[in-house]
Order: C-alpha cells, then structure tokens, then sequence
C-alpha cells in the first residue's frame, strides 16, 4: 500500500465560531506540520447562508441546508484521490433531521472515512439513532475522545470495539509558566483570576459561578472573575444579546460588578493562549454531565491549570487522580469553597498545576496528529480489505494488493512448550480447556506455510513442538491419533475422531512435501505412512477429504508409493459414490445436511482430480463447491458462510449464524484450488470475498481480525461478533492471510513479468 498522501477534512471551519471550527482547524493544521509529508484539505461546513472568509485550506464550501451541495462536495473528493476522509461530526452542523444530509456525501465518497464523534447520546432518538448507526456503518474507524464514548458506542450502539479508538482532545504545546506576566499583559496585575472561556450558552453555568462569587471575594478580596467569549451566533440569531444582558443584571444585583468581566470577544489561539495564562484558576461549571467532549477544558488542562468543574463526561475523566476538582451540577456553595480553598493554597494549587501540565503531554496537537494518522492507515487497509470483500464475482479480483501483513504475535501468545492452546477468553490464552491434535495440525499446516518464499519462517523449535505434539498424540496400540489433551499434559481419551485423525495426516502429507527442513520432512513422511492405513475404515466423508488433501502433498513429495496411491483412488471414489447417492437438480452436495468444514470435501475431489489426471473428480468438485459458493452469498454480494445453527440439517437457504473463521478458510482454499484447476478469474474473486469476511466483509459489516496482532474472533453472532480468539480461529485466519498472500505475490510477479516483455519489446 502506498504511502498516505492527501487527507481531507470535513467539518466547521475557522473564522467560523465554534468548538467544531476551532478543533477541524487544529487538527488539519497538525497533520499538516506532521514531518511525513501529508496534504490537507478542508470540506468547510457553511450555516444559514453566511459567508465567511475561509483560509486557502478550504477548498470546498457546503451549505447546511442544500442537499445538492453534499453530493457535489463527494464528487470534489472522489476527483481529488484524497486517501482519507476525516469527518468531525455534531448533530448542529449538518442539514436534516437529525443532520441526516451528511450520508449524501459519505455515501458517494470511494476513500475510508475516518469520524470523529464529538457527541455521543445515551438516550438518542429514533432518528438520531438511525443517522449514527448509518455513519457508523459509513466509517472504517470511529473516534471520540473519552473512555465513555467509548463504552456508550459498545453498548448503546453496540459497535464493534475494534472499530473504535479513543483519541484525546488536542491541546496547544506551550511551556508551564507562571500567571504574573500574562496577567500585566492582560491589564490584570495585582488580582486573583479565575477564567471561562468559551461560547456563551445556557448549558455552560455561568450564572452559578456567579452566585459563587460572594462566598469567594469573603476568602480572596482581590478575586476577579472573567468571562471570555462572544455569544453563540445561534443563540443571537435566535434571542439575540438576552442571555449575556441576564447574566450581566445578575452580577449588578449581587454587588459585584468589580469583580465579575465579561470580554465579549472571539479571540485568536495566540489571544486565548495569553488569557488562558493568566488565570490562576480555570472553571467550567457545565450543567449537563452528557458533555463528550470539551476544548476549553482541554485546553486549560494543557497549560497547567488548576481546574475546577462540574463532573460531565470529559472532565470526569480527565480530572480523575487529583488532577482537578469536581463539584456537583448546579451547587454554587460547594463550587464557591472548593475555589476558595485552591486560591488561598498556594502549595495545593502548584502541585494540581504541575500534576495537570504533565498528564497532558500526550495531548499536544503533534501527539494527536501522529495518533490521527495512525487511525487514518488503519482506516486505509479495513477499506482496501472490504473492496476485495465487495467485489463482483463477475470480475477478477483487483485489490489483492490490499491483502495486510503477516502478524504473528496472537498466535505465538497461544503456544506454549507443549503446543497450541485450543481456547482464549478474549485474547488471553484459556488454559483450562488444553491443547487438541485439529488446533496442532492446523498450526503445523501454518509452518509449512510460512516455509514457502515470501514469508518468515516459525522459528524451527516451534515447529518442532507442534510435530512433537503430533508424535505424542500418536497410539501405537490403537493405530490412532489421540485428540484431546489437559493443560497436566494427559491424554483425555485414548481413540481420537475420525475427523482428527484425517487432519493430523493432512498436516503429516504438507510436512512432508515442504517442512521447513528434510529432517522434518523425512519424520513426517515416517508417520503419515504408519497412520494412514487406518483411514480405509473410516466412514467420515470429511475424515477422507483432509486425508486426499494429505495425501496430495505426500504422493507429491514420495511418489512411489503405491500404497498411497491406491488409497487416494479409494477415498476419492468414495466421496464421487455419495454425491452420485444424495445429490439432485437442486442439492448438489455429498450428504443430506450441511455441516462444517463443507468446501474441503469439493476441494479434495479438485485438487486429487488435477494430480492424478481424472476430469471426472475435479467436474464433481467444481460442481459441488459452485453450489456451496451460491449457497453461501447473500443477495448483497457479501459471504455469508453456513451458520453452525444449520449444521445437520437439510436447508435452502442455510441459517445465517453462527458463522466461523474455519468456513471462510476452507471456502477460500477450495475457490483457489478450483482457479488453478479451470482458469476461471471468477474464482479467484470468490476467494477475495471469502477473505473479506475476515474484514467486514459479512452480514454485521463487523472486523473480526486485529491487524497489529493477528488475532482473529471466535466467530460471528447475530448481533456481535464472539470477542474470544482461540487456536482455531487464529490459524484459520493465517492460513487464509498465507494463501492470499502468495496468491498477491503471484499477481506481482506476472506484472514484473509482463512489464519486463513490454519493455524488451519497446
């Protein structure tokens, strides 16, 4: 993937005044300075038809209220090849219900959104509801900026938690210093300051700091409380100057019109920042608790301040640790002494300043920006990865590019020096329930995977301790492979299932043929010979498919064994014997019900019928797997893999859930497998949406893979997805990210190719 280049923001904009302008303007001005070299644009939002001179950033203008300018700002982006599209997003700032005109752009647009959610409502309406789940659904990452949007996001809206990231509000990097100087600077010398700043409103409380006021001059005489900013511009639409002539009647009433200043001005951050100095104590007396988000806190924090405020949302947290003080809504008498006592403390007030001062550092703007555009690649690769998952299967697959780095950090977390732990509670590795021969084979199978070029090998003594697994599960007296072990390391049986004595050869015939050294290679050889006869007996359909799968690589890598060989005959007849007995016009499968694992049993019919030259085996398994495939492809286009709820059962359509990492893998495998056999691109696109199911690619549009650790969930339930990260799934993922990695490669090394011709022809 190329590097991030172009990042358009979409939001307020300064001079515009409010929250919204001043926070897309830092943060578009931060990602600008940031040293990679980064782009930036802004997608300006315009209100009631005012005009306002925008800076050069602004490149494109949307008023509110015009439905037809959204569409035409999304073809300006969509022209414009921006990377990523970053959306600030307040329910006042967009035209329709409930600011519902943004989806006409965010629809239309053919980049990752990245939105930050500045407002997050516990109790939203029906129509509120409706807008966010769309915006949501719109959006490859979803930002706010405190633990409890976070927490109201997966409960109330019940997004996905990897979809989500808790990102701070941004505060100016100015060095800690001491309030005299700004306070001369400001016509203040001499006084005790305490500040707000902000949007004048009735939500911010200003009137209870002032009937606070009395009880704090009784403490310091010299107090001098200062309100800064201008009204808010839809309130003066609205009421005009009738809140601020109040407030201003209320301090004429109290006496103390010496001691209460209002500055009737929006200021620059040059102006704000010299304000914000001077105060010796910042207030933010909000009366609401549902405020997400604050920049006036944030920006006083930032600087130092000792902080008193109502306990909303953001201040909660972030004055959490006697980082500030917290009072109660709407209580002037505790907010007027616990100010009283900071002003008249001068050694508790330095300490909360500097405790302040340092919490902040990781909020400076540079910290937030970098934080930012870490969200904004993340963003880059989900949506690279659903494009694959939304390709036609009419069309060869065109974004395999998009396929992510092998990670291999969950995985390793999962083994210890027995082998593969079989189950996690979320990601921590659930000793309790051990270790099975399936979860070891198929981490065998990972092995020899990652041997192949292209990719890094597990280290050899890992490998080893999967084969050792093996070896061990291995009965010599019933000529079986046992499955289940406890985390003591004894056997919990003595005769494992057929299905797991066909996937420990499966994994024995791919050690064989490409181990990752000849000595594991001749080992596993050694073993597959001694444990295959015993497959003649089984009468599990899925226990000879893995076996063929087996067996494939083994007669690939010891052809002379005619024993193999005629095994391989057998199993293959067996399974064309059942499709012959249960298939019809509109069953086209080898048994009566559905169950799991179901693409490997066309996949083992595909792949012996290319090896051994039998146009018959790979007809039935092209035909089976075309059938599963359509079976398992909602009328979207999306994968839809057999739910476990369908297991058994004769059904058409299948039941939806719960669906497995495990379905996806063998599906991919079995469509690659089916490409090599006939050529057709159609399945190759099969595959990529298969693998997109990993990515969102599924009926809850959820990620169900952690691309830092390679982790992958359980599996997808109708509302969730299953938040544990097991063996099975973990290698289910990484064997499909294998395959199409190799199948990207494959892709790279045709364009050199083709490139290399065009050039030697020129």
């Amino acid at each position: 993937m190329t590097a991030l280049r172009r990042v358009a923001f979409i939001g307020n904009s300064l001079p515009r005044r409010c929250g919204i302008a001043t926070f897309t303007t830092d943060l578009q001005q931060a990602v600008t300075r940031l040293p990679a070299p980064v782009e930036t644009v802004i997608v300006a939002m315009t209100d009631h038809d005012y005009a306002y001179d925008y800076p050069a950033a602004v490149r494109c203008q949307i008023n509110d209220g015009r439905l037809p300018e959204y569409e035409r700002a999304a073809s300006f982006l969509n022209a414009g090849q921006y990377d990523v599209v970053s959306l600030q997003h307040e329910f006042g700032i967009f035209g329709g219900e409930a600011g519902g005109h943004i989806m006409a752009l965010l629809s239309r647009l053919t980049m990752p959104v990245v939105t930050t959610l500045h407002t997050v409502l516990s109790q939203p309406t029906t129509v509120q509801r409706h807008v966010i789940d769309r915006i949501v659904a719109a959006s490859a990452r979803v930002i706010v900026m405190a633990e409890k949007g976070r927490e109201l996001l997966r409960t109330v809206y019940r997004v996905p938690a990897d979809k989500i990231e808790v990102i701070a509000h941004g505060t100016p990097d100015v060095a800690f210093v001491e309030p005299d100087e700004a306070k001369v600077a400001n016509g203040f010398a001499g006084r005790c300051v305490i500040l707000t700043f902000g949007l004048l409103s009735p939500s911010k409380g200003i009137e209870v700091m002032i009937d606070a006021m009395p009880a704090i001059l009784k403490s310091r005489a010299d107090a001098v409380y200062v309100v800064l900013g201008a009204t808010h511009p839809n309130l003066v639409r609205d009421r005009g100057e009738a809140y601020r002539e109040g407030l201003v009647a209320r301090v004429l009433a109290l006496g103390i019109a010496d001691h209460v200043v209002f500055l009737d001005q929006f200021v620059d951050q040059a102006t704000l920042l010299g304000f914000i100095s001077m105060c010796d104590v910042y207030a933010t007396p909000y009366l609401n608790e549902a405020q997400m988000t604050s920049g006036t806190l944030a920006y006083s924090f930032g600087l130092g301040k000792a902080v008193v405020s109502t306990p909303y949302w953001h201040a909660r947290e972030l004055l959490a640790d006697g980082r500030g003080v917290l009072v109660p809504f709407g209580d002037a008498t505790v907010i007027g002494a616990e100010i009283a006592a900071l002003l008249t403390d001068d050694a508790r007030r330095s300490a909360m300043r500097r405790r302040a001062y340092e919490s902040s550092r990781p909020m400076i703007w540079p910290r937030i920006a970098e934080r930012y555009l870490g969200a904004f690649e993340g963003a880059r690769r989900v949506h690279g990865l659903r494009l694959v998952a939304r390709a036609g299967s009419s069309e060869p697959a065109r974004e395999v590019q998009a396929v992510p780095a092998m990670q291999l950090g969950h995985f390793l977390s999962l083994c210890d020096d027995t082998g593969l732990f079989q189950h996690a509670l979320h990601c921590v590795p659930d000793r309790s329930h051990g270790y099975c021969i399936d979860d070891n084979a198929r981490a065998m199978l990972v092995a020899c995977a990652l041997a192949k070029p292209g990719e890094h090998s597990l280290s050899e003594p890992l490998t080893r301790r999967f084969a050792a697994f093996i070896e061990h599960a291995w009965n010599r007296d019933t000529m079986r492979f046992r499955n289940f072990m406890g985390f003591d390391r004894r056997w919990l049986e003595e005769l494992g299932s057929e299905d797991s004595h066909g996937r420990a050869l499966w994994a024995l015939g791919e050690c064989a043929h490409s181990g990752p050294n000849p000595s594991l290679q001749r080992w596993a050889a050694a073993l597959f010979v001694e444990a295959l006869p015993a497959v003649e007996r089984f009468r599990s359909p899925r226990a000879w498919s893995f076996t063929l799968l087996g067996l494939d690589a083994y007669c690939a890598a010891v052809a002379e064994d005619s024993g193999a060989r005629r095994l391989r005959g057998l199993l293959a007849s067996r399974l064309i014997a059942i499709l012959a007995a249960v298939e019809t016009r509109d069953w086209q499968w080898f048994e009566e019900g559905l169950a799991y694992d179901n693409a490997r049993l066309p996949q083992a019919l595909i792949v012996t019928g290319r090896s051994t030259g039998t146009p018959a085996y790979v007809s039935a398994g092209l035909r089976s797997l075309r059938w599963l495939m359509t079976l398992q492809t909602t009328p979207a286009g999306l994968f839809r893999p057999i739910g476990s709820h369908s297991f058994g059962a004769r059904r058409t359509p299948p039941l939806a859930f719960d669906q497995q990492p495990l379905e996806a893998t063998a599906s991919i495998s079995a469509c690659l497998a089916a490409w090599r056999a006939d050529g057709d691109p159609a399945w190759k696109s099969e595959a990529t949406r298969a693998f997109g199911w990993f990515f969102g690619g599924n009926d809850l549009s959820v990620t169900l893979v952690d691309l830092e650790t390679g982790s992958c969930c359980d599996g997808l339930h109708p509302d969730r997805a299953n938040e544990n990260r097991g063996g099975e799934s973990v290698v289910s993922y990484l064997l499909s990210l294998a395959e199409m990695r190799q199948l990207a490669r494959l892709g790279d090394e045709r364009r050199s190719t083709l490139t290399a011709d065009m050039a030697a022809s020129a």
